[in-house]
C-alpha cells in the first residue's frame, strides 16, 4: 500500500469507530444521553478525532443515522416495477416485502434512533430526526408510486390519494413489526406480509 493511501485508510477507519460508537450509545442512552466524552471513551479516540470529522453532537448523529440508512437501503429491493413485470399488485408487494422485513430483525441503527428522535420533544429539531423524516417521505413517494403503476386511469382520478394511504399502511406496518421485534423476537414474517398483502387488497376491492 502506498504511503499516501494509508493516511486517507486511517481516517475512514477512525471515522467509523466514532459513527459506531456513536450509534451503540444513542441506542442506548438516547439523543440527550449521547455525549462527545462518551463517544471518545467508546471509541478510544480522542475529541479531536471526533471534531475533526463532525461539528458538534447533532451532526455526528445525524451522520449515523444517514450511514446506517444508506447501508440498509442499499441491501433493499427497490420500490420500482419493470413495464415488463406482468405480475399481479399482491405478488409483487409480496416479494418486495418478503425481503425487506427480514432485515428488520437486525434492529437498523437509523430505526432505533430514528423512532426515538420521533418521540422525543425538543425545541429545536435535531438533524437527525429531519433527515429521518425526509428518508421516510421520500421512501413514501416510491412506494406510492409503485403501488400508482398498478392503478388505471379511472382509480387514479376517483382515488388520488389512494396510493399514498396504501404507502402509509405498509409504513406503518414495518413499523409495528420492528417495534415488535424489540419486545419479542418470534412471529413468522411470511404472516406478516400476508396480513399486510390481504390488508391492501381489501383497500384497492373498497376504492373499486
Amino acid at each position: 500500500m502506498s504511503s499516501t493511501s494509508r493516511p486517507a485508510d486511517d481516517r475512514e477507519i477512525s471515522r467509523d469507530r466514532i459513527l459506531k460508537a456513536a450509534a451503540e450509545i444513542a441506542s442506548e442512552c438516547g439523543y440527550e444521553g449521547t455525549t462527545i466524552s462518551r463517544v471518545t471513551k467508546r471509541s478510544g479516540l480522542p475529541a479531536s478525532s471526533v471534531y475533526w470529522f463532525f461539528q458538534d453532537k447533532d451532526h455526528l448523529i445525524a451522520e449515523v443515522v444517514r450511514h446506517s440508512f444508506e447501508q440498509w437501503i442499499s441491501a433493499q429491493p427497490r420500490w420500482e416495477r419493470d413495464p415488463r413485470d406482468e405480475r399481479p399488485l399482491a405478488e409483487g408487494l409480496r416479494a418486495i416485502l418478503s425481503r425487506s422485513v427480514r432485515t428488520l430483525r437486525g434492529a437498523p441503527d437509523f430505526l432505533r434512533i430514528g423512532h426515538m428522535l420521533l418521540l422525543e420533544s425538543r425545541e429545536v429539531e435535531a438533524e437527525a430526526r429531519q433527515y429521518f423524516l425526509a428518508t421516510r417521505d421520500a421512501v413514501s413517494n416510491s412506494i406510492a408510486a409503485w403501488f400508482t403503476s398498478y392503478f388505471d386511469t379511472e382509480l387514479q382520478a376517483r382515488r388520488p390519494e389512494l396510493a399514498m394511504d396504501l404507502a402509509r399502511i405498509v409504513l406503518a406496518s414495518t413499523d409495528g413489526l420492528f417495534l415488535a421485534h424489540q419486545i419479542h423476537d418470534d412471529g413468522d414474517p411470511d404472516d406478516f406480509v400476508a396480513i399486510v398483502v390481504a390488508i391492501v387488497e381489501q383497500a384497492i376491492a373498497d376504492a373499486g
